[in-house]
């Protein structure tokens, strides 16, 4: 696998695999960095699915596979919307 692919445009996650030593905080950081250069609308469960499967089965005790597997149970669960939207019943 190259960098910079659909599933991982700047090849962030790749690079992330290839540093040694490299921590959970700083794989949080480059998962957030990820996640916002993600294609708006996409569907964030399967991207991260597909980054599992491709890095996750090779380095199962990684930082970034851990990431990984938190975004993607945050990914399934589902958002009570916040602020007004949260609160209007359409009653009134």
């Amino acid at each position: 696998m190259s960098k910079g692919d659909a599933i991982d445009p700047k090849g962030l996650i790749f690079e992330a695999y290839r540093i040694e030593g490299i921590g959970e905080g700083e794989c949080r950081s480059i998962f957030l960095d990820w996640a916002l250069s993600a294609p708006a609308g996409g569907d964030m469960q399967a991207l991260i699915g597909a980054l599992l499967a491709r890095h996750g089965g090779d380095a199962p005790d990684h930082p970034m596979t851990a990431v990984l597997r938190a975004g993607l149970d945050e990914a399934a669960a589902p958002r009570r919307r916040g602020g007004w939207r949260g609160r209007d019943r359409g009653e009134g």
